[in-house]
């Protein structure tokens, strides 16, 4: 299974180079830190709740909002949440001083959260010859 997909790989940058650019359309991958105010912070103790976060990253500057995710069945915290800072400069400056920190007894692991999309469409472009039987050898 693994080497018909790199031979689909290779077969469909090889049609790339022959197809005209018009056909084609590019989808990236958001950047490394997308430009937000909304922190992703794991690593966080079951002891945590809303205010002892908010109280840890209010000196970086305003915290608008804390959500801790909480297990339906337990009610135990999930072991993350996500810190809303009103500007992206004072995220990233959070961002910066605690990811790594120790924070009541375990290191927390801070990235920029990305925003999840609902009911958006995943469009696959459709290649030719691709999977058919009869054109093994193209």
């Amino acid at each position: 299974m693994k080497q018909s997909l790199v031979s689909a790989a290779r077969r469909a940058l090889s049609l790339h180079a022959t197809t005209p650019s018009s056909n084609w359309r590019l989808f990236c991958s958001s950047p490394s830190s997308p430009s937000n105010n909304k922190l992703f912070v794991g690593g966080l103790s079951w002891s945590v709740n809303e205010k002892t976060l908010k109280d840890a990253f209010d000196s970086y500057g305003d915290v608008t909002e804390v959500r801790i995710l909480y297990d339906k069945e337990t009610g135990r915290s999930r072991g993350f949440g996500f810190v809303y800072f009103s500007k992206e400069d004072d995220a990233r400056t959070a961002k910066d001083a605690m990811d790594g920190k120790a924070f009541l007894g375990r290191p927390l692991r801070i990235n920029f959260a990305l925003d999840k999309v609902r009911g958006a469409p995943v469009v696959v472009p459709r290649l030719p010859h691709i999977g058919d039987p009869t054109n093994r050898n193209q």
